[in-house]
């Protein structure tokens, strides 16, 4: 049995000290014994352990303090799946704000919004199953059968966590996941936020006219086309953090102000998030059509929201994401609340594109559900208090969560985000 830990966002020092006395943070991987996969994770120069301890430095960066622990949600998809979980201002009553990321991300990708989300409401961002510091079970092979497990494993994260509804924010591929959870358990979500979301429009006709493509390039996309997304970074090995700096120099410039100290840390947390066993990925691989088509597409669906569900949509102008399916939403849905948010200047990581607007855009959002506003006490059941957090270690197999890590920022660390001039003018100053 072991207590909460406490310990300074930067103190390198004493987060080693921490990893050394106490490793129960870390979801280590079964070990089956065979040599090509002890080989192959020699290969990468990845281990649980090396994620961790990137993305503690990265969330080094928050002023509010935040809890990070897994949650045991059972034989979600695997055998006894865990949800590597952060929250932070838990002792509020507000309506919590729950966050999915998308394909090939994590929890500390949201550095430049929790700390402006949890100012006024409780906050819990998951690592999705399959993907960072999350299990990586086996998921099905048929589109339906992955989606379903997604929305199952967020259910059973839910009902460990007593949280009684929700305002679900879904980016990219968490917002195809979060538009499915919103129609199987219409009950629990009190506002759909989607950030970009994935997997929404039907693939156009036009899109199979190849005439103008080259032929070497249809043959080298034909090849590619069975393999997971980020096969690549895999394959580049120990180089994978090379590989996403070279490739995606964009993701370092978008997080440069606030990781000023280290602005590799995140093609670092990047290769560390994704060149582990491509568990969700695969899930994904199964869901799409091609990379930027679903094979089952949420516009067919999400008509069939509850009608009491307001659902905003809060596109990148620049993103590649197509923000017509929004408008045609809207039209679908009648009289039933559509808002259609268009980020200027910001790409299909609008969240990190343009922080500043993308947080005023949420927060307004959430800020219609605060309890302090007669109308809603009225109407509006409070939400309950999130549970206490065991402190039993999660090595054992059937408890329900492991105990936490407790990090109290220093002021030492500055957080900043980047917009416009224009939009800088327009934030509500609260």
């Amino acid at each position: 049995m072991s207590g909460t830990l406490s310990l300074p966002n930067n103190a390198d020092g004493a987060a080693n000290a921490v990893l050394q006395a106490n490793r129960m943070d870390v979801e280590v991987p079964k070990n089956n014994g065979f040599w090509l996969w002890q080989w192959l994770c020699n290969w990468t120069s990845t281990s649980p352990t090396m994620l961790r301890a990137v993305e503690k430095k990265i969330l080094s960066y928050l002023k509010l303090p935040y809890r990070g622990f897994f949650v045991d949600v059972g034989p979600a998809v695997g055998e006894a799946d865990k949800i590597w979980t952060l929250s932070m201002n838990t002792d509020s009553k507000e309506v919590p704000l729950v966050l999915l990321h998308g394909l090939g991300a994590g929890v500390a990708l949201w550095v430049m919004n929790l700390d402006a989300f949890a100012k006024d409401r409780p906050v819990y961002a998951m690592d999705v199953l399959g993907f960072g510091r999350s299990s990586r079970p086996l998921f099905g092979k048929d589109a339906l059968v992955c989606e379903k497990q997604f929305v199952k494993s967020v259910e059973e994260w839910r009902r460990e966590m007593n949280i009684n509804n929700m305002i679900l924010l879904g980016h990219s591929m968490g917002g195809f996941i979060a538009s499915s959870y919103a129609l199987s358990y219409p009950e629990r979500v009190r506002h759909l936020i989607l950030a970009d979301p994935w997997g929404f429009p039907e693939k156009p006709a036009d899109s199979t006219n190849t005439k103008q493509i080259p032929l070497w390039v249809r043959a080298v996309a034909r090849v590619l086309t069975p393999l997971n997304p980020l096969w690549a970074l895999r394959a580049a090995g120990p180089f994978g953090q090379w590989v996403v700096q070279k490739t995606r120099p964009d993701i370092m410039r978008k997080f440069q102000q606030t990781i000023e100290e280290d602005i590799n840390l995140l093609p670092q947390y990047i290769h560390q998030c994704n060149a582990q066993s491509p568990s969700g990925e695969s899930a994904f691989h199964s869901m799409m059509q091609s990379f930027g088509w679903a094979k089952h597409p949420m516009i067919h669906r999400i008509k069939d929201v509850r009608s009491d569900i307001p659902i905003t949509f809060i596109y990148g102008s620049r993103s590649w994401i197509d923000s017509s399916s929004g408008e045609k939403i809207k039209a679908q849905r009648g009289t039933n609340m559509v808002d259609i948010k268009i980020v200027t200047g910001a790409g299909h990581h609008v969240y990190a594109d343009k922080p500043d607007v993308f947080n005023r855009y949420v927060n307004e959002t959430c800020d219609i559900y605060k309890i302090n506003e007669p109308q809603l006490l009225q109407s509006k059941p409070m939400p309950p208090m999130p549970p206490q957090l065991l402190n039993e270690s999660d090595e054992e197999p059937n408890l329900p969560t492991a105990a936490s890590v407790e990090v109290k920022p220093e002021a030492t660390h500055e957080s900043s985000t980047t917009s416009a001039a224009a939009d800088l003018a327009d934030v509500k100053r609260k």
